[in-house]
């Protein structure tokens, strides 16, 4: 199956209060992770990727997706086109926060070759990768490498996604946290 990942013009990142329905994306991979507390579903998809988080009745959605992408308006907290850099931060019932740091960053082609280097060694030991098909214009595809860290208390996930086409980088670190 073709992997490609849209234009990095496309992207929107967002946050729902609620679950979304798996049939809205293309997973390429995907891992449950539990601790005492919470439990996690993280996926990498064709645009970015998908987090779900659940505790004791709280549910937050984390969606990097194409803005055409089709996804529900009702309860998302927010949604911000990829550009440039943003932090978020939210306070849910039972004293639970979520924060998030996000970055576009276009940069050299030599650059975005050594960083793209850098993530392919990364190991599936250490989270997710996935390497996406060659668009046609440029040989290598897009990569996107998803870290997990689980801890007591908290979830934090820093995900990698690579666009060849345009030397671009979007870095994202999102942190869910207990009371």
């Amino acid at each position: 199956m073709l992997s490609v990942r849209p234009k990095i013009a496309e992207l929107v990142f967002h946050l729902f209060n609620r679950s979304l329905h798996p049939e809205l994306f293309e997973v390429y991979q995907a891992r449950k992770f539990s601790r005492s507390g919470f439990e996690a579903d993280v996926a990498i998809t064709s645009a970015g990727h998908v987090i779900k988080w659940r505790h004791q009745g709280v549910t937050l959605t984390e969606v990097a997706a194409a803005a055409h992408h089709p996804l529900p308006a009702k309860r998302r907290l927010f949604g911000h086109p990829l550009k440039g850099q943003g932090r978020e931060r939210v306070e849910c019932r039972g004293g639970v926060t979520y924060e998030s740091d996000f970055q576009l960053e276009r940069v050299e082609p030599v650059q975005f070759w050594s960083y793209q280097h850098d993530l392919s060694w990364e190991s599936s030991a250490n989270g997710m990768l996935h390497r996406f098909d060659a668009s046609g214009r440029i040989a290598l595809g897009a990569l996107s490498f998803v870290h997990v860290e689980t801890r007591l208390r908290s979830l934090t996930i820093k995900a990698f996604h690579t666009f060849p086409d345009d030397y671009a980088v979007v870095r994202t670190i999102s942190r869910f946290q207990l009371p």
